[in-house]
């Protein structure tokens, strides 16, 4: 019914970059809130940030500054810029949407996750 793809993990040393992407398919009349959660071995899951359809953007303390959440609503996508990079953001990257069905209810979904390894 709704399906959240992400791409763009990998590895990359401490100080690059890397974007992120989820675009969402299926049937639906729009997405609420979307955005990025992450999972760290040993750690629970975590938001990282998120992002209304109207443009009204959350990041967690340690990401601020540093990263940067972008939505095209037509596409029904959404982006994370990640910029310098640290060890501590490894993890698993998850894609989360708030969606508003077609009868109008609103159903959580979640991606399937994509890694992210910052190493030297």
């Amino acid at each position: 019914q709704v399906q959240l793809v992400e791409s763009g993990g990998g590895m990359v040393q401490p100080g690059g970059s890397l974007s992120l992407s989820c675009a969402a398919s299926g049937t639906f009349n729009g997405i609420n809130a979307m955005g990025w959660y992450r999972q760290a071995p040993g750690n629970q899951r975590e938001l990282v940030a998120t992002a209304t359809s109207a443009g009204n953007t959350v990041y967690a303390a340690s990401v601020k500054g540093r990263f940067t959440i972008s939505r095209d609503n037509a596409k029904n996508t959404i982006f994370l810029q990640m910029d310098s990079l640290k060890p501590e953001d490894t993890a698993v990257y998850y894609c989360y949407a708030d969606v508003v069905r077609v009868w109008g209810a609103r159903q959580g979904y979640w991606g399937q996750g994509t890694q992210v390894t910052v190493s030297s």
